[in-house]
C-alpha cells in the first residue's frame, strides 16, 4: 500500500495553509487529525518553499518546528522534518524526527549531507535548481523527466559519498520546483525514469498551481479553483502515481487521498 505523508506547515506564509497552524498546539492537533485520517508520516516544516517565499533563519525555523516534532514523536508518530537547513535537520532528529526531507537534495546547505549521515535518519532528496525567489528562472529543459532523473542520480551519488546508505534514501522529482506548467505533467508521465533510479520515490502534487491551471482549462480562465477541487485533483494524481510505482505521496488533505488510493489498490486487485 502506498504511504501517505501528511503536510504540517508551521509557517505564516505557506502557499495553501500559511498561518493556520503557526501555533504549536494547533499544529499538533492538526497533525494528529491527519494521522487519524491515515497519514503514515507527518512532514513538519517551518519555512515556506512556495514561489517567491523569503528565507527564514535557523533559530526562527527551529522555534516553529521543534516543539511540534517533540510532541508528535512522544506520541509515537513517525515524523519527517521539511527543511533546507543542516542545523534544523540535526535538531529535528534529536527531537525525534526519523526522516529529513530536503527539497534541495542537499544543495542549499553544504553541511546537510554530513548532518544527515551522522544523524542516522532517512534522507528525502528533492530535485531543485534554486531558491524559491527565482526558481522558475532555471525551468529550462529539453527532456524534463530524463534530466530530472539524471540530476537526482547525481544527488544519490553525493549522498552515498557522504556515508548515507542507499536504504536510507528517498527521491522526490520536485513537482513545482523549477518546473512550470506542463513540465510538471511531463515529469509525472515520466515517473518510470524516476522509479528506475532505485530508491523509494515520494511525490508531492498537493494543491499545486499546475493542478489549478488544468482545472481552469476545463471551466474557464477566470474560474476560482477552490481548495476542495485542488484536493480532489491531488487525490487523482496520487492514485495515478501508484501505478507508476511511487512509494509515498505527500498531501495536505489525507482523507481524500486515502480513499483514492484505496480505490486504486482495489482496482489492481
Amino acid at each position: 500500500m502506498t504511504g501517505i505523508w501528511g503536510i504540517v506547515n508551521v509557517t505564516p506564509d505557506s502557499f495553501s495553509d500559511g498561518g493556520r497552524y503557526l501555533d504549536v498546539d494547533r499544529a499538533v492537533a492538526h497533525a494528529l487529525r491527519l494521522r487519524a485520517e491515515g497519514a503514515a508520516v507527518l512532514d513538519v516544516g517551518g519555512e515556506s518553499t512556495r514561489p517567491g517565499a523569503d528565507r527564514v533563519g535557523d533559530t526562527v525555523e527551529q522555534q516553529r518546528v521543534i516543539p511540534v516534532i517533540e510532541q508528535l514523536a512522544a506520541a509515537g508518530v513517525p515524523v519527517s522534518v521539511d527543511t533546507l537547513s543542516a542545523s534544523t535537520a540535526a535538531a529535528a532528529v534529536r527531537a525525534g524526527a526519523r526522516i529529513v526531507n530536503d527539497v534541495s537534495g542537499g544543495l542549499a546547505d553544504p553541511d546537510m549531507r554530513a548532518a544527515v549521515a551522522e544523524s542516522g535518519a532517512d534522507f528525502a532528496i528533492g530535485h531543485w535548481r534554486g531558491f524559491s525567489a527565482d526558481m522558475y528562472a532555471n525551468a529550462e529543459y529539453r527532456r524534463v523527466a530524463r534530466e530530472v532523473a539524471g540530476e537526482l542520480q547525481e544527488r544519490i551519488g553525493e549522498a552515498a559519498a557522504s556515508g548515507i546508505a542507499p536504504s536510507r534514501l528517498i527521491v522526490d522529482p520536485g513537482i513545482g520546483f523549477a518546473k512550470a506548467g506542463g513540465q510538471n505533467w511531463d515529469v509525472l508521465r515520466g515517473l518510470d525514469e524516476i522509479v528506475a533510479l532505485g530508491p523509494r520515490v515520494l511525490i508531492g502534487t498537493s494543491r499545486k498551481r499546475f493542478l489549478a491551471e488544468a482545472l481552469r482549462h476545463e471551466t474557464g480562465p477566470d474560474d476560482e479553483v477552490s481548495e476542495s477541487r485542488r484536493d480532489l485533483a491531488t487525490a487523482v494524481t496520487s492514485a495515478l502515481a501508484v501505478r507508476a510505482g511511487v512509494w509515498a505521496v505527500r498531501v495536505h488533505d489525507v482523507a481524500s487521498t486515502r480513499d483514492a488510493l484505496a480505490i486504486a489498490h482495489a482496482w489492481e486487485g
